[in-house]
């Protein structure tokens, strides 16, 4: 095999899969079927969802004028990058009805990276882990079905430490779980 410089020609790229959480929510219309919408088109050849967490019904946070949100969590892998993972959730949202009209207002559907394997990134765009995951129950009660034994890559906290620290708000578990055909769930 030819040497170039540092790279290695000639031997097929493999693709390194890493496991992300991504959180879902969604306060208006069918909140279900938006999030249902969601989980089918994160699914595609570069991100495979493994699974979905139960679904929350929980009372909004910062701006409590508004319904109460449908919440969960996916648990996938992917080969993207985080940006590029960025911008497909955006395209997503945006395919989906999505508009940011009033900050922690009422949508169709909202999806944040919560994990992306152990990577910690920091841009202006973008903040990996999700900087507020830890204050937020609407997120640690799905991701804790997941996967309570997670640990926070710069807290080191597990997830199941970070619910049981996480401030009072209202989550009631409404069901097990969506099943989408693009899940591998049994």
């Amino acid at each position: 095999m030819p040497y170039h410089g540092g790279a290695c020609f000639g031997l097929p790229s493999e693709k390194v899969m890493k496991t992300i959480y991504l959180s879902l929510g969604s306060n208006l219309g069918d909140r279900e079927a938006h999030l249902r919408a969601a989980i089918e088109r994160l699914a595609a050849p570069d991100l495979r969802v493994l699974r979905t967490s139960p679904v929350y019904e929980t009372e909004p946070v910062d701006y409590t004028e508004q319904r109460w949100f449908l919440n969960l969590v996916v648990e996938a892998e992917t080969d993207l990058f985080p940006m590029q993972l960025l911008l497909r959730i955006g395209r997503i949202e945006r395919a989906l009805g999505r508009v940011r009209t009033v900050p922690k207002g009422p949508r169709i559907i909202d999806i944040d990276i919560l994990l992306y394997g152990q990577a910690v990134v920091r841009s202006a765009t973008l903040e990996i882990p999700h900087p507020r995951m830890a204050e937020r129950r609407f997120v640690l009660a799905p991701l804790a079905d997941l996967a309570p034994g997670l640990r926070h890559p710069v807290t080191h906290k597990t997830v199941r430490e970070m619910l049981e620290a996480a401030p009072a708000q209202t989550v009631r578990l409404i069901h097990s779980g969506l099943r989408c055909p693009t899940s591998t769930q049994p």
